[in-house]
């Protein structure tokens, strides 16, 4: 098992059936939805000068959106909220990725979704490597990170007869990543 991040260098995919993209938010002001997305691809480069001059990618299937209701999951894909017909992907580039100090790393890039593109910084836990059963290298992160949905253009949502709104703005990213080194 490997235990720093010097040890990483060399292109890893995201393994999706080991991976969750998910995040939460608050409904009706007094209970959290969670939800994620299933259809996804990804990869991360670490250069041989290390951690500071890697990179990532992800692409999402913005219609692989799952909050386990049908109803609710239809919604989000329509014009209310991601207009999937017209914006099918959500995408991160990075553009900087820098050791924090704790044995982690601060991923700083372009996130796009429905044709907006913010920076966001995503403080990630490194969990270590290993070799899985098939002899394959994994590396695992886990991060958080907190956006505000309206920067973003999903603005939709409805005022509660107590107060407050039907949907948070504030959306917590969570992101639990296994990749594989390429051979």
């Amino acid at each position: 098992m490997t235990s720093t991040l010097t040890d990483l260098t060399g292109t890893w995919d995201i393994d999706p059936t080991h991976t969750r993209l998910g995040f939460v938010t608050r409904h009706a002001m007094v209970t959290k939805v969670r939800g994620s997305f299933n259809d996804y691809t990804g990869t991360v480069t670490v250069p041989a000068e290390g951690i500071d001059a890697a990179t990532a990618e992800v692409v999402i299937t913005a219609s692989s959106i799952d909050t386990r209701n049908a109803d609710r999951d239809g919604h989000l894909k329509s014009n209310d909220f991601f207009d999937m017909e017209n914006h099918p992907e959500i995408t991160f580039r990075s553009t900087t990725i820098a050791a924090n100090g704790s044995g982690g790393v601060d991923v700083t890039g372009d996130l796009t979704i429905k044709g907006t593109t913010k920076s966001v910084t995503i403080p990630f836990e490194y969990e270590g490597t290993a070799t899985d059963p098939f002899g394959n290298l994994r590396a695992g992160f886990e991060g958080t990170a907190v956006i505000n949905r309206n920067d973003f253009g999903l603005t939709w949502n409805a005022a509660l007869e107590t107060g407050g709104v039907l949907v948070s703005e504030k959306i917590t990213l969570e992101i639990e990543l296994s990749a594989v080194k390429r051979a």
